[in-house]
């Protein structure tokens, strides 16, 4: 046999690497529900990821070795001229970048994704749903009646948590301790429990919903027919109280950041409030906190080093 031709490697036998995208699309999904992702992450990734995977096939793209940085940043624009707004534009980058950077560890190899910059979002202050505002919609709830003191107690709580609201629907009757206020979000974003916490006057009200409860539900938030409250039940709700004081009705988020602008008007520091809101970082809080030149200059009148020099 010819030493040369035994150097030389037989090609039939070296299995190519199946590059099709939307295989690989597959199993990066299928990775990110194994590493326990939360439904609605995976509902995100697998619908920003078949977008994605709808824009390339438009340019006769069906496998990863074809995508350059040129189509990614030609997707990008796709994104803009077909309506997304800057945030949407940078979700979208977002997941294609976990992909890529995915898809980059699995196979050691080398995607256009570095040579891309995430599209610059300039982000305005996030409006809370108001303290009056709150108070209003609880006013306009029937008191004496199950949906009525429900409804408040709903309002109410989910001011005081600042929990997104699927944490605040999955909370049960046994992780909220009527003496202390404490409670157990079990399912967050990030699948990390954390503690929340209702004030007196909220736990009040939910004493007053509970004297209703005489079923075997373990959630703490039902329906007039004992089943638990979903998030479609929980907007309506939020919408018809809205209507009854006759404005537009806040979004369930507005709570949320709501809580947030109130806990640092009321002198909380910034590191308890990313604890309390399950953030791991500070920064995600620019999202939410909307500080306006008197809060800062109120903050200012209160801690100035010079001013407090002497005191």
């Amino acid at each position: 046999m010819n030493k040369l031709n035994d150097k030389i490697p037989n090609t039939e036998m070296i299995p190519e690497i199946n590059d099709y995208l939307l295989t690989w699309i597959e199993g990066f999904i299928i990775d990110r529900k194994a590493r326990g992702l939360t439904d609605n992450t995976l509902l995100f990734y697998t619908r920003k990821l078949r977008q994605f995977n709808e824009f390339l096939e438009t340019q006769a793209i069906t496998r990863l070795s074809q995508v350059d940085s040129n189509l990614i940043r030609q997707y990008l624009l796709w994104m803009e001229t077909t309506g997304h707004n800057p945030g949407g534009v940078l979700t979208a980058f977002r997941a294609v970048k976990s992909f890529l950077l995915w898809y980059e560890t699995e196979t050691d190899e080398v995607t256009p994704i570095h040579k891309i910059k995430a599209p610059r979002v300039d982000m305005d202050p996030l409006e809370g749903v108001s303290l009056d505002t709150v108070k209003r919609m609880v006013k306009a709830c029937e008191h004496g009646t199950f949906t009525g003191d429900r409804d408040a107690a709903i309002l109410l709580g989910l001011l005081d948590t600042g929990a997104r609201a699927r944490e605040f629907l999955s909370i049960n009757r046994a992780d909220a301790n009527p003496a202390t206020g404490n409670v157990l979000i079990r399912t967050s974003k990030n699948r990390k429990p954390r503690t929340v916490y209702f004030g007196k006057s909220t736990r009040k009200a939910i004493r007053r919903y509970l004297t209703y409860r005489n079923d075997d539900n373990p959630g703490l938030w039902i329906t007039r027919t004992s089943d638990r409250l979903t998030y479609t039940g929980l907007r309506e709700i939020i919408q018809r109280r809205a209507k009854d004081i006759g404005i537009k009705p806040p979004a369930l988020h507005s709570f949320r950041r709501g809580f947030a602008i109130l806990m640092l008007q009321s002198g909380t520091d910034i590191f308890t409030l990313a604890r309390l809101m399950g953030h791991t970082t500070i920064d995600v809080l620019k999202h939410y906190l909307k500080l306006t030149d008197m809060d800062t200059a109120e903050a200012h009148r209160r801690a100035s080093p010079v001013d407090n020099f002497n005191s």
